[in-house]
């Protein structure tokens, strides 16, 4: 009954992040919201967590991203559980979930609960790698970002309203944010998933300056 719950809810929640990010395509897309899932359920059988609370948490952690959209006090994530049936003391508990995960800068929490850690931790491990490369482009080239130039360096340490307001390059990004999300790793699950992500990204630097100098 329990699993049949869970099944159910998850297809509804599916069908309603697909409707909502339809026209996204900055990174932050259905698909993000389904990697970042399937990382949060990988990492959920590792520890001892509400794993009902993990899988709403994640599928719906970006649907009220205010890089996305103009909402306040999680109104999207809260219409979509009450659409679902979703009882109002759960609805608040993934709320408070969702509410720590982003990065922003200086001022990025550490989430209290464990669900919290486990979907921050599923939400930075699809920054990095090989689809955090991709979707760093992707959402750089949605924004007019310029891929690089060399006459512009990194800005380490911003708050997150500098964070927010920061137009850097997107190889910038990689310096700002993404190179920093392995050593913010929650769970021990997590850290091992990032080392391989992170070596990635540094061999990807690496030839992209290589090239840079070649061209």
């Amino acid at each position: 009954m329990v699993q049949d719950l869970y099944k159910h809810t998850k297809d509804l929640l599916k069908q309603k992040i697909e409707q909502l990010f339809v026209d996204e395509y900055s990174g932050h897309d259905y698909w993000h919201s389904i990697r970042v899932c399937n990382n949060a359920e990988k990492i959920a059988r590792t520890e001892k967590c509400d794993e009902y609370i993990v899988m709403l948490a994640a599928l719906l952690h970006d649907t009220d991203d205010v890089k996305l959209f103009k909402t306040t006090d999680y109104e999207n994530a809260r219409r979509i559980m009450a659409e679902c049936s979703i009882a109002e003391d759960v609805i608040n508990r993934v709320v408070d979930v969702i509410r720590t995960v982003s990065f922003k800068g200086t001022e990025t929490v550490v989430p209290e609960s464990i669900e919290g850690k486990i979907v921050q931790d599923a939400d930075r491990l699809d920054a990095i790698g090989a689809i955090g490369i991709a979707r760093a482009f992707a959402y750089g080239g949605n924004r007019g970002r310029a891929i690089y130039n060399p006459n512009f360096q990194p800005s380490i340490n911003m708050n997150e309203t500098e964070y927010r307001n920061n137009n850097s390059t997107t190889i910038n990004h990689f310096y700002e944010k993404l190179l920093l999300l392995k050593d913010k790793m929650n769970t021990n699950c997590a850290k091992a998933m990032a080392q391989k992500r992170d070596d990635y990204m540094r061999k990807f630097l690496n030839e992209f300056y290589e090239e840079w100098e070649e061209g």
